[in-house]
C-alpha cells in the first residue's frame, strides 16, 4: 500500500489575502484525500481541522511530497530554510507585489491545486551558494543562500573598504556600499538592483556585484560557478563600532563582520528544489517562460514585437547579404 501523500502548507499570516487562500488550499487537498501538514505558529490563524501540526523547524518538511507557500518572495526564502535539506520542492503563489520566484498568481490557485492533485508539475533545480566567514583564519560562521550573499556596510556617514578576490587570486580594492555574490535565482533581486545583470535560470554562474563603488573597475562580473568568490574587510568600522560590515544571506540570515573578515562564496552543496506546472524538462521552453516573466514583472515594453513567422526554423532563413 502506497503511503498517503502529503504537502505542507505555508503563508504569510500577515496577510488576510494569503489566509483566505491558505484555507483554500487544505480545504481542496483534503476533499482531495491528500493529507495536508501546517506548522504551529500558522494553524491557529489557517483553521485547518484535520491538518498534522508540526513545530516550524526545518523539520517541517520532511517526508512531505511538496511544500505551497502563499505570499510573496520573503515567504518562499523563509520556506526555502525548510525546504532545502528535506529535499523537497516548493510551489509558490504569489501574492505579494513582484514575486519572481513564485510559479502562480493567486488568480491561478484553484488550477495550481489541480495540478498538484494529479501530480502535473515537474521539479527544477536551482543552485545555490554555500558562505563561509573566517577571521584570523578561524571559521566563525557557515551559512548558505538562494538569492544573494552581501557583504555590507554598517555605518552609514562612511564606506566600507573591501578586497575582493576570484580563486584565490586579488582582483580589487574598492571603497564601496557592499558587494553582492548572487547566483542566476538572485541576479533579478539584491544583484539587479545594485546594477548586476539578469541571468537566465539555465545558466550556471555566480555574480559579483559592487554596490555604489567608488573604483574605475567597479562593474558587474560573472563568472564560473566553479570558482570560490572572497570579500575581505579592510576598514569601514566608526569610532566606538566593533563591526565593519555585516553578512546578509538572502535578507534573513546576519552575520557581524568585524575588520580582517573573509567572505568565502562557492557554489552550493545543496540546490533548492522548486516545483514547476509549465515548461517541463526542456529548457528552451523554460527559458521562454522566464523571458515572459521578466516582461510581466518589469512591465517591459514589447509593442511592435511580430516575432518568427510560423513553421520558418532558423536553419531555413536565407544567408544575409552584405
Amino acid at each position: 500500500m502506497n503511503a498517503k501523500r502529503t504537502v505542507l502548507v505555508m503563508a504569510h499570516t500577515g496577510r488576510a489575502a494569503a489566509l483566505n487562500s491558505g484555507r483554500l488550499v487544505v480545504e481542496m487537498l483534503m476533499s482531495a484525500g491528500i493529507g495536508v501538514r501546517v506548522v504551529d505558529t500558522e494553524a491557529a490563524d489557517l483553521h485547518a481541522p484535520g491538518a498534522e501540526v508540526v513545530p516550524a523547524t526545518p523539520d517541517a518538511a520532511r517526508d512531505t511530497e511538496v511544500v505551497i507557500t502563499l505570499g510573496g518572495d520573503g515567504t518562499l526564502l523563509r520556506v526555502a530554510e525548510m525546504t532545502r535539506p528535506a529535499g523537497v520542492p516548493l510551489l509558490g503563489v504569489n501574492l505579494g507585489h513582484v514575486g519572481f520566484l513564485a510559479e502562480a498568481e493567486a488568480h491561478d490557485l484553484p488550477d495550481v491545486i489541480e495540478r498538484v492533485i494529479g501530480h502535473r508539475y515537474t521539479v527544477e533545480q536551482r543552485m545555490t551558494v554555500d558562505v563561509t566567514v573566517r577571521q584570523n583564519g578561524s571559521i566563525t560562521a557557515r551559512t548558505w543562500a538562494l538569492n544573494e550573499a552581501t557583504v555590507e556596510k554598517v555605518a552609514r556617514e562612511r564606506m566600507i573598504e573591501v578586497v575582493t578576490e576570484i580563486d584565490d587570486r586579488p582582483l580589487s580594492r574598492w571603497g564601496c556600499d557592499g558587494v553582492v555574490c548572487a547566483t542566476p535565482t538572485g541576479s533579478t533581486a539584491y544583484a539587479f538592483s545594485a546594477g548586476g545583470p539578469v541571468v537566465w535560470p539555465e545558466v550556471e554562474a555566480l555574480l559579483m556585484v559592487p554596490i555604489s563603488a567608488h573604483a574605475l573597475f567597479a562593474g558587474p562580473l560573472v563568472i564560473s560557478p566553479r570558482s570560490v568568490l572572497a570579500v575581505e574587510i579592510i576598514s569601514g568600522a566608526s569610532v566606538g563600532q566593533t563591526f565593519a560590515g555585516v553578512l546578509w544571506c538572502d535578507g534573513r540570515r546576519r552575520v557581524d563582520l568585524p575588520p580582517g573578515a573573509r567572505v568565502e562564496v562557492r557554489r552550493g552543496s545543496e540546490p533548492v528544489l522548486l516545483a514547476r506546472l509549465r515548461g517541463g524538462d526542456d529548457p528552451t521552453a523554460r527559458g521562454a517562460l522566464f523571458t515572459d516573466r521578466l516582461v510581466a514583472k518589469f512591465g517591459l515594453p514589447v509593442a511592435g514585437w511580430r516575432g518568427r513567422p510560423a513553421g520558418r526554423d532558423i536553419e531555413q532563413e536565407p544567408p544575409a547579404h552584405a
